[in-house]
């Protein structure tokens, strides 16, 4: 090897021990080493800047705005509220858990996927009393196995179709993972099943912050023609089992119905007295089909989806001390309606209009977005602070949101467009319907994670240029001598660690360029070592740091880094033999 290629290895295993040894993020890890390639000419600019071309890349970046529409109009939310039930035990609960979760990540990034589900996942925990320990694991590894199952499913199977229309013109089917990553799946399942009631029973690192605050808050059935809950039960409509939260009383046209039955079916228009904690009092706020009992709401001067809730202490020197909120015109003076009022912790049993002020009071708002900004230094309040993005779904669009996403699997699945258009086309529909508004679309992008994958497709043609990985190539086949399979399950084995030790993008894209030497140097088909790298850099079962799904659910599972090994671990065994199995015989070498 020439002195670019050694400098190509030194600046990657610099990159390694950086990603192992040390807390800097991995995008400015991969940063770092870019700019070092290009700064120090290692090779030509433009051969270390192909990532930011890449159409992988690229389709992932219009994918996220796809999986934000389905977020912003409650397409998700309403298959988890759907999906989840009352489960009878941990097993029937993982069960719910896995399967639409697996259905879920085939079409969608993985990410939004887990992320709509932890919040829905610590509620239904609290209300059956199930350790979220034992949920959160099979939650994340029932993403990852089914993004195994199609193209889209997973941001590393569209960096390696990316890299192989880049280098051989040729580019993979959405379905054409499917011939192995639906046994994966398959078997995958089974494993979590079986032993996942094995999981150790944790307590979430995040249950001792939790707020202790009560409020009482009146809320109102919709009476528009859209309402979903007129005419169910209250136990049909899921009001029954709210963790930290209580139906008192139904007050219909002005007769009051307290000890509410979990048989008493809701009209439009009744008004619904809860009370409990406040984390309770944030998710009422977006169930579907409730909102506020008072009109002041309806009065503000921003759209509901572009307002926050907050909290807000009364001061001392607040002009409105002492008065009800009613004769102190809250509203106008503040641009802010109350919707409960918490006094020294405890609720406060009263028209919220009628309550009278005084310092201390903790005021529970629905607020335009720059609230918190303008009064945190305010004399009026002694503390501001966001709870929660309001974000109401839309759910009058789901059905469009799911029209959107079904167009885009049909036209890739049957050729009518590439993935990249599909994607593109996808996220502009979302934009141009208001499935996702613009600021979302903006936001729902992880400029992180497109930074890493961009700087590590850099890197990989790096060592292609070079011809480090031609070299390299050569040790993995004098390994493996003149047995293609034996230099398949080195290309397995060196991916999977390397995705367990970094990130499964950045694994996949540094092994890229490795494999496809060995294949033309044992000249034998390329397409097995492409897709056993597909198979391999999603298999980050054993750690939390190879896959952003184990990393989200490691605090609310209250998890230990050995958790994942001893759980983990047989599961990476079972993929790996599976993959290695099948791989030669859907792709012959």
């Amino acid at each position: 090897m020439g002195i670019e290629a050694w400098a190509i290895v030194g600046i990657i295993l610099v990159c390694f021990l950086l990603l192992i040894f040390t807390k800097i993020s991995p995008d400015m890890v991969f940063l770092g080493a870019l700019t070092t390639i290009v700064v120090g000419q290692v090779i030509e600019p433009s051969e270390a800047l192909v990532g930011f071309s890449n159409q992988g890349m690229l389709t992932i970046a219009a994918l996220y705005i796809v999986a934000a529409g389905m977020k912003e109009t409650g397409a998700i939310q309403f298959v988890v509220n759907r999906l989840l039930g009352r489960p009878t035990s941990v097993a029937v609960a993982q069960a719910r858990i896995v399967t639409p979760v697996m259905g879920l990540s085939a079409f969608l990034n993985n990410t939004p996927i887990v992320a709509a589900f932890i919040p829905a996942l610590q509620d239904w925990s609290k209300k059956f009393d199930i350790s979220l320990s034992k949920l959160m694991l099979p939650l994340s590894y029932a993403a990852i196995l089914g993004g195994t199952c199609t193209l889209i499913g997973t941001s590393t199977n569209l960096i390696v179709d990316g890299l192989l229309i880049s280098s051989m013109g040729e580019s993979l089917n959405i379905f054409t993972p499917a011939w192995v990553g639906v046994p994966i799946a398959v078997a995958g399942t089974a494993y979590l099943l079986l032993f996942g009631r094995n999981l150790p029973d944790r307590v979430s690192g995040f249950r001792n912050f939790e707020n202790t605050r009560e409020y009482t808050i009146e809320m109102i059935v919709d009476a528009g023609p859209s309402t979903l809950l007129a005419g169910k039960t209250i136990e049909e409509a899921g009001l029954r089992h709210l963790p930290g939260l209580y139906l008192v009383e139904i007050v219909r046209e002005d007769r009051i119905k307290p000890a509410v039955s979990p048989d008493e079916r809701l009209l439009k228009g009744d008004r619904l007295i809860f009370t409990g904690k406040v984390e309770s009092i944030v998710d009422l706020q977006k169930i579907s089909g409730l909102s506020p009992a008072t009109d002041q709401v309806f009065k503000l001067d921003a759209p509901r989806r572009e307002r926050v809730l907050a909290e807000a202490v009364v001061s001392q020197s607040n002009p409105l001390n002492g008065s009800t909120i009613r004769a102190g015109k809250f509203r106008i003076r503040y641009n802010a309606v109350i919707l409960a009022v918490s006094r020294k912790g405890r609720r406060i049993d009263e028209k919220v209009g009628d309550i009278r002020l005084q310092t201390g009071d903790v005021l529970l708002l629905e607020a335009p977005a720059d609230f918190v900004d303008k009064y945190r230094l305010s004399n009026d309040f002694y503390l501001v602070s966001t709870l929660s993005d309001n974000h109401t779904p839309d759910v009058e669009r789901s059905w469009i949101a799911w029209m959107i996403l079904g167009a885009m699997i049909f036209l890739a699945a049957f050729n009518i467009l590439s993935m990249f258009q599909s994607a593109f086309l996808a996220a502009a529909a979302m934009i141009i319907t208001q499935c996702c508004r613009v600021s979302v679309a903006r936001d729902s992008i992880d400029w992180s994670v497109l930074l890493v994958i961009a700087s590590a497709l850099g890197i990989g043609n790096g060592l292609y240029v070079t011809g480090a990985a031609e070299a390299i190539a050569g040790g993995l086949i004098e390994y493996a001598g003149s047995t293609p399979w034996l230099a398949l399950a080195a290309t397995y084995l060196a991916t999977w660690l390397l995705t367990e030790m970094i990130t499964n993008n950045a694994a996949a894209v540094l092994i890229f360029p490795i494999a496809l030497s060995v294949a033309v140097s044992m000249e034998v088909s390329y397409m097995p070592f492409v897709m056993i790298i597909i198979f391999a850099a999603s298999a980050s079962f054993s750690t939390p740091i190879g896959y952003q799904t184990n990393l989200m659910v490691y605090g609310p599972g209250g998890y230990h880094f050995t958790d994942y090994i001893r759980f983990g671990l047989p599961l990476n065994v079972i993929v790996g033999i599976i993959a290695i199995s099948l791989v030669p015989v859907v792709w012959p070498f």
